[in-house]
């Protein structure tokens, strides 16, 4: 993306800041195509068949942006970060919401006698990887937003280091740290 792109994007999230409507229409158009990639990036590494579209997928992005009035904008990197965090919220609510449903949903509990069923299979990779981040997160902040820039938000060292304040040294440093934690945790988990 252009630093001019950039610049401008960073413009319009801060007049958004101040209440200008315009604003947020003229930075749709702007935002939508990296909306798109990083959607795309998310819905390849689901599973085959999964439900959710790329389309619905950035529809409900941006009406959770949209209606987050609290949220005061830095820059193009803040606001991507902030995307990407809402996306993986989103598929993990969905895949959990989907476990739930194979499992009966609140139905009728029949027992394993009885009905003679074999527990569902549900969709760990995505699951094992939230439940992991968000223990990365809770040991090390920093660490676990690195992870959600770079991994699920596709930004750049130097623009994840502006996002978070901190140079692009120490994002190159978490970003291996926690690649490391993240692995160590995944792997330490029963198959």
């Amino acid at each position: 993306m252009s630093t001019d792109i950039t610049n401008e994007i960073t413009d319009l999230l801060l007049a958004w800041n101040d209440g200008e409507q315009a604003a947020l229409d003229k930075l749709v158009p702007l935002v939508e195509v990296e909306l798109r990639r990083l959607a795309r990036s998310y819905m390849r590494r689901e599973r085959t068949g999964h439900t959710l579209q790329t389309t619905a997928l950035i529809n409900e992005v941006y009406l959770r942006l949209i209606n987050a009035r609290r949220v005061s904008w830095h820059n193009r990197a803040h606001f991507f970060g902030i995307a990407a965090r809402i996306m993986r919220r989103i598929l993990v609510d969905f895949s959990r919401t989907r476990t739930y449903q194979k499992r009966g949903g609140g139905a009728f509990q029949v027992t394993f006698d009885d009905a003679l069923a074999v527990a569902p299979i549900n969709d760990p990779d995505l699951l094992a990887l939230d439940e992991a981040l968000t223990e990365l997160a809770r040991v090390d902040e920093r660490k676990g937003q690195v992870v959600e820039m770079r991994f699920f938000g596709g930004l750049t060292e130097r623009e994840t280091a502006v996002a978070l304040n901190v140079s692009p040294e120490t994002v190159r440093r978490d970003w291996r740290l926690a690649k490391s934690w993240l692995l160590r945790r995944l792997s330490e988990r029963p198959q």
